[in-house]
């Protein structure tokens, strides 16, 4: 009995570091029954560009996590886990000599250059007699012969897309027995261009007095690419190698489609050494096949042809330098072997994890990962974990920066006599190598990353986490040295914050309070899961904490006021006195908001509400419109946009006016703050810098908003009612770049009916009225104009500046545009409107029980009829989910993970 005592102790205290961010996603080790919630950025450097000025920002990632695992019986538990990631900025998308100018030319000195909106990734490069790249540092004065030195400086080719979201859900059916488990589970992952889906199987059995547990787990994935190249790579990359996996399905654009499979399998031991210390080894292997490429690499090759080297350097070459697409092997097989030890120190009442993990596959690539962690309980329900991290890998046997070959990419007969073209002999591929990537994530480097996570338990069941990483990526860090040149290095942080609810302990915190909860749904008027601000909290010390989800749709038809809008009238008028070219077919929202409430006193209620926000839209040509303005660029021919993100924070106080057995009166005074992006811009092309996406498509106002509310609720017997004004005032004229949104007013007022003692039904009405933008996007930068003027200087080089001598002098100028109107959604006059909606819906209240204290509310929202200003389309439906938890007082002191006291007052249960 000693045994299990220790056993279920020491995996508590694994699965307690584990579930930290920044160390294993936080489904991966969810208590009994658990929700999460957690927030993530990622943040990546500027990269090493030697001279250029990137105008592309680094890579950022913004991510919403969710997880929820719920005990359906005594054996049986179920888990589903979400998780959702928007990504903008810069990428390499191949590496090349710093002489070709890859990210907008090199003039053969550190002077910087700023980048193009579009790389280069074609060109021309000039090689001594060793095949070292050379550069032209100037002209001859005499001769005008370029001057040339050695150049072997490599560098990343920088590009950007517009932002992209993947969203991904995954479900766990688990099975414990008394000494065995057993785990079936699946799920998928969708984004624009690459989807996948995957099952797994996993089984635990326990033996040796559940001193050892072996497990074994087999999982499937099947994934599938759907890349497009639009205008700005159609032509310019060779695609050879692909063409039965390309198609066109519009003009100019080119559909690449691979499928993959994975196999993986994983089997592992865990052993209880002693009452502190545990040991666990595991291997595991992985064979993937189909398409591994990253369709949006490149390689540039420099062919050198030995028959037409007349603009060759002295003793050197001449080579065209043109951009392929990687090859990668069509299979990949994996194994991995791994070791982890954690210990107890019973002195500190601390605990060191330390993990080690070899992987070996047939692509070349042997990596080494030491990961060690330390958890400190602190005091008062604190717990410190500083951890650290080393990972170090060779390079894959067909990892190169850039490839030359001895051949012409294409040779030309043409007839002396006439000068008619005879032939055309492309370059022969059996000369190339069979596979090649320049895909830095495959070279030879070393990273060393460090984080520090800080959680606080502030009542039993409820715990919130902070956590933070900082990675460097160097090729000097890799074991043995011989790893990439420092052009590839690069550094990034995470920050993390995380919302964790153990459901299997809240029965226990909230003790003796179930008649309570009972009634207390009902005591704040049952509201509806749209409305925000609906009740206060009765008591000082009280704490609420939940999380709302809200989605609206517009589908397909534009209006114009209340009636419908042809294609031919929004071309015409939608735009302002130009002609619109496109129009949204569909537009899509969701945000996620978490609530978190807290009453200082009796008469007083704080509330915090940060929020995540998604939104895509898709476009569409309008009938008889003219093609769309080159400066506006709306996706390239792809006609799908999203962007996601954390949107603006909002923080409340909650006043009780009147409060008596049947009715209640409030007032909510409230800012929002503009910690939401409103300076999201589409991918720039050809030259031009994008322009700003919609500013529907914006993540938040950009301005500080007061938003005041005034609401009643009232109950009798078995029905509840309500009614609530609400507003939102802009503080400022504009915002930050150059637009403020409009102003709100919103009434609403509902009823509902107590069915059951856990169950409610809702119904509402909402009347909306939302201004127009105020202003307009602000003009942007495209692009940099070469500017040439004449200065006096020594233009024969006889070292003397005559009367009248002078030379060109070349400078560059930013150059601005207005945004351009392209369709109704980049006009301000064409937003808000008079909205009228109604609602219905259910809410849902454990009185008892192990959810005892949790509450949830959905709401269906349709509307019922429109006013909009100028041109917009068709409101289709809104849902609102809410959910939230309250506890009473209640609070957890702990002595580190050994033993916690659960109570209010002096009174309290130990565990």
């Amino acid at each position: 009995m000693a045994a299990v005592k220790t056993l279920n102790t020491l995996n508590a205290l694994t699965a307690a570091a584990l579930a930290l961010p920044g160390l294993l996603p936080i489904s991966a080790t969810a208590a009994e029954q658990e929700t999460s919630l957690q927030y993530g950025h990622y943040q990546e450097g500027a990269r090493q560009l030697f001279g250029e000025t990137s105008k592309f920002k680094p890579i950022a990632v913004d991510t919403l996590e969710g997880n929820t695992a719920v005990a359906l019986s005594d054996r049986i538990q179920f888990g589903f886990h979400y998780v959702q990631d928007t990504w903008s900025g810069a990428t390499p998308i191949t590496t090349a000599p710093l002489a070709l100018g890859g990210n907008g030319g090199y003039t053969g000195s550190n002077s910087p250059t700023l980048s193009g909106a579009t790389p280069y990734i074609n060109g021309e490069l000039f090689f001594d007699g060793d095949f070292n790249p050379m550069a032209i540092t100037g002209y001859d004065a005499n001769t005008s012969e370029p001057l040339f030195k050695k150049q072997t400086q490599l560098v990343h080719t920088l590009s950007a897309a517009s932002p992209e979201t993947r969203k991904q859900g995954n479900f766990t059916l688990s099975y414990e027995g008394d000494t065995s488990g057993l785990d079936v589970g699946g799920g998928v992952s969708v984004e624009n261009d690459y989807n996948s889906h995957w099952g797994n199987l996993a089984g635990r059995l326990d033996f040796n007095q559940k001193l050892t547990t072996a497990n074994l787990s087999l999982s499937y994935t099947e994934s599938a690419t759907a890349a497009k190249q639009d205008h700005d790579t159609v032509g310019y990359i060779n695609t050879q190698a692909y063409q039965q996996y390309i198609s066109h399905p519009e003009v100019g654009v080119n559909l690449l489609r691979g499928n993959r499979q994975d196999w993986a399998t994983q089997f592992s031991l865990t052993q209880v050494l002693n009452k502190s210390a545990l040991l666990e080894a595991g291997v595991g292997y992985t064979r993937s096949t189909g398409y591994m490429e990253n369709p949006y690499k490149v390689m540039e090759i420099a062919f050198i042809d030995p028959n037409s080297q007349f603009l060759a350097p002295v003793g050197g070459y001449y080579g065209q330098v043109r951009a392929f697409m990687e090859q990668r092997p069509d299979q990949r097989n994996q194994i991995t072997s791994s070791v982890r030890y954690v210990q107890h120190i019973n002195a500190l009442d601390a605990a060191l994890h330390a993990d080690y993990r070899f992987y070996h596959d047939d692509w070349g690539i042997n990596a080494h990962t030491f990961t060690a962690d330390w958890v400190q309980p602190i005091a008062d329900g604190w717990t410190l974990t500083p951890s650290f991290r080393y990972y170090s890998q060779s390079a894959a046997h067909f990892y190169k920066p850039y490839l030359i070959t001895k051949q012409a990419y294409q040779s030309v007969e043409i007839d002396p006599d006439t000068g008619d073209i005879i032939s055309i002999t492309p370059y022969n591929p059996a000369l190339l190598p069979e596979n090649f990537s320049s895909d830095y994530r495959l070279s030879g480097y070393g990273a060393l990353s460090g984080g520090l996570t800080l959680s606080k338990q502030f009542a039993k069941g409820i715990r919130f986490v902070a956590g933070a990483e900082y990675y460097t990526h160097a090729g000097a860090l890799k074991l043995g040295g011989n790893g990439e040149g420092s052009y590839a290095d690069f550094n990034y942080y995470t920050v993390s914050g995380t919302l964790q609810v153990d459901l299997s302990a809240l029965s226990v915190a909230n003790g003796s309070h179930g008649a309570h909860h009972a009634h207390r749904a009902h005591q704040h008027g049952n509201a509806p899961a749209g409305v925000m601000f609906a009740h206060t909290l009765p008591k000082a010390g009280e704490v609420m904490v939940g999380s709302r989800y809200m989605y609206n749709a517009e589908r397909s038809t534009l209006l114009h006021g209340s009636h419908r809008a042809d294609d031919a009238s929004v071309v015409k008028h939608a735009c302002d006195g130009g002609q619109c070219s496109i129009a949204p077919s569909e537009m899509n929202m969701n945000m996620v908001m978490v609530d978190l409430m807290y009453a200082p006193t009796d008469w007083m209620t704080l509330m915090l509400m940060p929020q995540f926000m998604d939104m895509n839209m898709n476009l569409r040509p309008l009938e008889g419109a003219p093609a769309a303005t080159s400066g506006h660029n709306h996706g390239g021919g792809n006609g799908y946009h999203d962007t996601g993100g954390i949107g603006d924070t909002s923080f409340y106080g909650l006043f009780k006016l009147f409060a008596s057995p049947h009715h209640q009166l409030h007032t909510a005074l409230g800012f929002s703050a503009p910690t939401g992006k409103v300076d999201i811009k589409l991918r720039d092309t050809h030259h031009e810098d994008g322009d700003y996406i919609h500013y529907g498509m914006q993540l938040g106002s950009g301005t500080w908003d007061f938003k005041p509310s005034l609401t009643y609720t009232g109950q009798l017997d078995s029905w509840s009612w309500g009614a609530q004004v609400s507003a939102t005032a802009r503080l400022a004229q504009k915002n930050a770049v150059g637009y403020a949104l409009g102003d709100v007013f919103q009434a609403t007022a509902w009823g509902s009916y107590q069915l059951l003692d856990w169950l409610a039904a809702t119904v509402r009405g909402v009347y909306t009225r939302q201004g127009a933008i105020r202003g307009q996007f602000k003009p942007h930068l495209v692009h940099d104009q070469e500017v040439v003027t004449t200065v006096p200087g020594d233009a024969d080089g006889d070292g003397v500046i005559a009367p009248g001598e002078v030379i060109e002098q070349i400078s560059y100028q930013d150059v601005y545009e207005p945004y351009a109107v392209a369709g109704p959604m980049d006009l301000p006059s064409n937003y808000g409107g008079r909205y009228w909606d109604v609602g219905f819906g259910f809410n849902v209240t454990a009185p008892s029980g192990v959810l005892q204290g949790n509450s949830l509310s959905f709401e269906w929202l349709q509307p019922v009829s429109d006013h909009l200003n100028g041109y917009q389309l068709t409101r289709d439906a809104a849902i609102n989910v809410n959910w939230s938890y309250a506890f009473y007082g209640v609070m957890l002191a702990c002595n580190g993970f050994r033993r916690c006291r659960v109570g209010n007052g002096r009174k309290g249960l130990s565990y």
